[in-house]
């Protein structure tokens, strides 16, 4: 029962910040010290039903991309996506090969929110000065790119604050419009990381040992909660600003600051 209940913790916890501007390695990071560490494979499935959550939300922008395609708005979209999810997998790659990724522990972690918190008002007082503005342009596409490189290499970037933000300062000044764009560029690279996991778990041998109910569980746990909290922030960003997640970063940052001290 114990172990079931902190099946159902992680599964909230991933479905809740995986695309809230709050960085999930930060919060599974907490979670796991006090809940225990989880199989790569259990926390890439968890991720899988955030993922789910969001291609449920979007089916019928999905869809109509993929039925219209011929349509001229819905051609640029496509390619613009392909785009930004074509620079992550080779900025990827690259940073990779360089060993640039951070490791998953405390310190990085909390100084990428602190930092990523700061970067939320500055932003946010940048483009409360501009016009609304909800045209994709190469530049934003570009740069939300690049900003999934950003949060790869950085735990607890956060990818979707990165997303947002890069397309809000290219020009996207439109929050729910950012929000979009981050949100389908997330789907195919989320689902692309994903995969690429549970290749390297296969190969490496240790899927044979993995406890199927309670991946399973994780996974449905993650999907719902992760349905609600986008479905939600849709609607929060309609009429609202990014500064409050400024302000949790930053508190959670330095509390997680004190923690290593």
């Amino acid at each position: 029962m114990e172990s079931l209940l902190q099946v159902v913790l992680l599964g909230i916890i991933e479905g809740i910040t995986e695309f809230l501007p709050i960085s999930s390695t930060g919060h599974l990071l907490i979670a796991e010290h006090w809940l225990g560490r989880r199989s790569d494979l259990f926390n890439v499935a968890i991720q899988a039903g955030a993922i789910l959550a969001v291609v449920v939300i979007y089916w019928r922008r999905l869809w109509d991309l993929a039925v219209h395609f011929s349509r001229t708005e819905n051609r640029n979209y496509v390619l613009k996506l392909a785009t930004a999810v074509a620079i992550t997998v080779v900025g990827g790659l690259v940073a990779k090969q360089m060993g640039l990724e951070l490791p998953d522990t405390v310190a990085p972690v909390a100084w990428a929110l602190l930092l990523g918190g700061v970067a939320i008002f500055a932003i946010e007082a940048y483009t409360g000065r501009q016009a609304s503005n909800d045209v994709l342009t190469w530049k934003v596409a570009l740069w939300v790119g690049v900003g999934q490189i950003l949060a790869a290499v950085f735990p607890g970037t956060s990818r979707s604050a990165a997303t947002i933000f890069a397309a809000m300062l290219a020009g996207m000044t439109s929050r729910p419009a950012a929000a979009e764009f981050s949100f389908l560029v997330g789907i195919p690279t989320m689902f692309a990381a994903t995969a690429y996991e549970v290749i390297d778990l296969y190969r490496s041998g240790n899927v044979v040992d993995e406890n199927w109910t309670e991946l399973g569980i994780g996974f449905v746990v993650s999907a719902v909660v992760a349905f609600i909290a986008v479905k939600w922030l849709l609607r929060y960003v309609q009429t609202h600003s990014f500064t409050p997640f400024g302000w949790y970063r930053i508190a959670l940052g330095l509390l997680l600051l004190a923690a290593v001290d």
